[in-house]
């Protein structure tokens, strides 16, 4: 434990600082997913630009900042998830490929807009913003090697950034809870993607929409997890009751610490309603020049059928709560960069605030702890000034605008501060109303058969071809076997059920889980006969080659 002295903060009041001037620590946690999409049979698919999107306005960004920060010599403690799924697609070499060339188009286009509307007294600030902005992108993606996993590993290695694991294909695991091995497979799953794609060895672990059920408890510690985080109402509600709530984590019977989401931190940067993104003068998000000019003006850059699509070059702002598209006012990149730079001031100074609210009502221990966990998505892509924002927080922090807040990794916490109160955290999650209601309704009810009966299959198949496997080495049954297993584990995502219940891109969604169902039951059916199709192997191969270079460890993870 860290020694703490008491110093009298006011008459009447005393505030209790941990030796060394830290009243309280400052984890944010971005958590980087991105489903498994990858069509080699379309030049353009859609949905490919979900990836392409995160890459641009997201990661490129964030490494673009870590740089700069470290070149500068300011101290960074940044936790981020990595899944699996995200991680084999920024190491893919066709979707790279296809990244450079939706970067190429959109800088053609903006070329091409900057002689259409340069010159234009209300946009013109914007339009030339975007060619300095798209010319940075890919400075930062030519530096790196176009290897955005190896950037953030790098920086991990210099201790700036924490890597956490995560399960493979981001299922909702409490919907496996019925099948167990296909649960603990993926964790398992996981865990050894993470090895193999950062070479680091896997610690913590981001739970899929973190939800949790105390049955997990055991599995997690099993597969060597040693930290994780739970919504704010799974320490809450934890048994015994926390005596510092959600500000210290908490070691389950197994041993595994559990952090709490931290709701307040969570409020002023999630929330377009009430938090900085819905600030009048940042970009908006839903003005883009995909859906304002002609076709023949945006050079091509449309989706199948002549669909109109994001471009992301968006020239107007968020101007005022409830205004209509059109009547958008422009957007200024210099005014909404400075006031990225006040609300991370304010979001620093906040902290300082709610730690020594905290800190003051604590019986000494060690100094608490505010956990942030955001979508890495959000920053960039959902809100365009996100990652300025966050540069800004670490610069703010080091020019000791918060006195006493430190920032600080999850790992770091729990290497400083070893000792925990044992508590079994209660089910939860981070959807809304704090239950499963999102990933499991009456939108997405269907899915779930198909999960549940898939999971038993496949499981069931495993166990009996593991002998004869062995004996007969049958390389097609064994490679159908790896490729069914895959199709599973894709079928699993939550990213399906999510988007079935917010009816988003429900027809895709939808045509996602019943292909992987049917080309599971399709490979099941060649395992049971011994008649293999090799053309239709191979072809599922090329189509779903999630973890292709490490399929050889998917049978193993049922055991």
């Amino acid at each position: 434990m860290i020694a703490s002295t008491t110093t009298r903060a006011a008459a009447g009041t005393t505030t209790t600082r941990a030796a060394g001037g830290t009243t309280g620590h400052l984890a944010i946690v971005l958590h980087a997913h991105l489903p498994f999409v990858r069509h080699p049979e379309h030049a353009r698919h859609l949905e490919e630009r979900w990836l392409f999107e995160a890459i641009l306005e997201c990661y490129l960004p964030l490494i673009g900042a870590l740089d700069r920060l470290a070149q500068e010599g300011v101290p960074v403690a940044l936790t981020m998830s990595l899944t699996p799924t995200l991680a084999d697609m920024l190491q893919d070499d066709l979707l790279r490929a296809r990244f450079e060339a939706h970067l190429a188009r959109l800088q053609a286009l903006q070329r091409s807009e900057r002689l259409r509307a340069g010159g234009d007294a209300n946009v013109g600030k914007a339009v030339g913003f975007y060619g300095g902005w798209l010319a940075e992108a890919r400075a930062t993606w030519e530096r790196h090697g176009g290897d955005v996993v190896a950037a953030l590993v790098s920086h991990a290695r210099a201790g700036r950034l924490d890597l956490l694991a995560s399960a493979a294909t981001h299922a909702f695991l409490p919907g496996l809870m019925a099948e167990p091995r296909a649960l603990r497979a993926q964790v398992r799953v996981g865990l050894r993607a993470f090895a193999e794609q950062t070479g680091l060895k896997p610690v913590g672990f981001w739970m899929p929409e973190c939800a949790y059920d105390p049955t997990f408890d055991a599995v997690l510690a099993e597969e060597g997890v040693r930290f994780t985080i739970v919504e704010e109402h799974g320490l809450h509600f934890a048994r015994p009751r926390p005596p510092a709530g959600t500000y210290a984590p908490v070691a389950s019977p197994s041993g595994v610490a559990f952090f709490a989401r931290d709701l307040a931190s969570g409020r002023q940067v999630w929330s377009r309603d009430e938090g900085y993104p819905g600030d009048p003068w940042y970009r908006e998000f839903y003005r883009d020049i995909g859906f304002d000019l002609p076709e023949p003006e945006l050079l091509g850059e449309i989706g199948p059928y002549g669909a109109r699509v994001f471009t992301g070059l968006k020239y107007h702002r968020v101007t005022a709560p409830g205004i209509d598209l059109a009547d958008k006012a422009p957007w200024d990149p210099d005014v909404a960069r400075e006031r990225a730079w006040v609300h991370a001031g304010h979001f620093v100074d906040s902290r300082r605030k709610q730690l020594e609210g905290i800190r003051a009502v604590l019986s000494g221990g060690a100094p608490p702890i505010v956990c942030s966990p955001y979508d890495a998505e959000l920053f960039g892509h959902w809100w365009f000034e996100g990652p300025w924002f966050l540069e800004a927080v670490f610069r703010r922090l080091a020019q000791g605008l918060a006195p006493g807040v430190e920032p600080i990794t999850l790992r770091a916490f729990l290497h400083r501060n070893p000792a925990m109160l044992r508590a079994t955290p209660a089910a939860s999650t981070w959807g809304a109303r704090g239950h499963s209601s999102v990933w499991i309704d009456h939108p997405n009810a269907w899915l779930w058969r198909h999960v549940h009966h898939a999971s038993r299959d496949v499981v069931k198949t495993v166990a009996r071809l593991r002998e004869v496997a062995a004996r007969t080495r049958d390389g097609a049954v064994t490679a159908a076997l790896e490729q069914a297993i895959t199709e599973l584990l894709l079928l699993q995502s939550s990213d399906w059920p999510f988007i079935l219940e917010t009816a988003t891109a429900e027809g895709y969604a939808a045509a996602r889980a019943r292909a992987h169902a049917a080309r599971l039951r399709d490979l099941l059916a060649m395992i049971d006969t011994g008649e293999v199709d090799d053309r239709r192997l191979a072809d599922l191969g090329s189509r779903d080659d999630f973890l292709a270079a490490q399929r050889d460890m998917l049978p193993s993870a049922y055991a």
